[in-house]
């Protein structure tokens, strides 16, 4: 990808990304770019200077935080995948339905849901330990 910084026949000045300079010459020979303040189909090049970009420590640093943050979105998805396939969603009813699974022994049942902060405080006075996952959004 190339950014321009263009201009059209009334001097206004804009930029637009290209995936390289020949789909720009392209473009503009056959008229299909417009100026997005006038319309004129009459653009040309406008002198630039060469962007130049050096990594700096903090620029890495952050580069391999998102790196590792990706993955761990990927780790947490397929977490969610596996409790989705695996388990019974019992919705905000989580506090209800686990204390009928704790203490009737004979359940095998596996659910999830949602609690509020004083039911988790209620359920662990009680002896039942819960895990909480980050619930990462498919879309997000």
């Amino acid at each position: 990808m190339i950014k321009y910084n263009l201009k059209c026949e009334k001097n206004h000045e804009f930029e637009s990304w290209f995936s390289d300079s020949k789909e720009f010459e392209k473009l503009r020979k056959k008229k299909l770019l417009d100026c997005i303040y006038c319309n004129s189909k009459i653009i040309n090049k406008s002198i630039m200077s060469p962007m130049v970009s050096v990594l700096s420590e903090n620029k890495r640093k952050v580069i391999k935080i998102n790196k590792l943050a990706k993955e761990e979105r990927q780790n947490f998805l397929k977490l969610r995948k596996y409790i989705e396939q695996n388990f019974e969603n019992v919705g905000d009813k989580f506090s209800q339905k686990v204390r009928e699974i704790y203490y009737n022994s004979d359940s095998k049942k596996t659910i999830y849901g949602t609690t509020t902060k004083k039911e988790r405080e209620e359920l662990y006075e009680e002896g039942i330990d819960l895990l909480n996952i980050p619930w990462v959004e498919k879309d997000n």
